[in-house]
């Protein structure tokens, strides 16, 4: 099983969701995000906005491969500008017991995902406003680009209170897709 992650323009997200539907994949989540570009690269590519739509769901290693050839072949995946997409293996996120409750297995199955990857993804996760020191540092150790979530911070056991309100300070995740052989020096 794998966790699919796609970046793509907000005026592709609903061919992305036909495509999941057609496929019958679980919709998990769609989030905005924006790219991290630098103008001069928006400027040669032509592209005007960073806005990003970042749709997440789940599928087997069949329907991995029959979403990924239907996002080039609808989406144009693959080519600059486009949008970008990611298969992780649930075992490296969720564990063996996640892919096998999805699986519908018995709880003690065993399952070792392929670990030979091109490309794998870098998290990141900064205060509001730090994203361009994170993509600054990463850029300079060979990332070509990301993409940012605006979140809140749940987990501080110390959260700052206004009238009995508890705040959450604002976060925000950059999620960054890394060749194998780069990844070490741009985390």
């Amino acid at each position: 099983m794998n966790y699919l992650i796609s970046v793509v323009n907000p005026g592709a997200m609903d061919r992305v969701c036909e495509i999941a539907a057609a496929l019958d994949l679980p919709q998990t989540v769609t989030l905005l995000g924006h790219g991290t570009a630098v103008q001069s690269m928006l400027d040669l590519l032509g592209i005007e906005s960073t806005e990003k739509r970042v749709i997440m769901t789940v599928a087997n290693p069949e329907k991995t491969r029959k979403f990924i050839k239907e996002m080039r072949r609808q989406v144009y995946i693959g080519i600059p500008g486009h949008g970008i997409i990611m298969a992780v293996p649930i075992k490296s996120v969720g564990g063996g017991n996640t892919v096998a409750y999805l699986n519908q297995e018995e709880k003690n199955a065993k399952y070792t995902p392929e670990l030979n990857f091109k490309y794998e993804l870098i998290v990141a996760i900064t205060n509001e406003g730090h994203n361009d020191q994170v993509m600054n540092a990463a850029r300079e150790a060979g990332a070509g680009g990301g993409t940012v979530l605006h979140g809140k911070g749940t987990g501080a056991k110390t959260a700052e209170k206004f009238l009995n309100v508890t705040i959450a300070g604002e976060k925000e995740v950059i999620l960054i897709v890394a060749r194998s052989d780069r990844k070490s020096e741009i985390m």
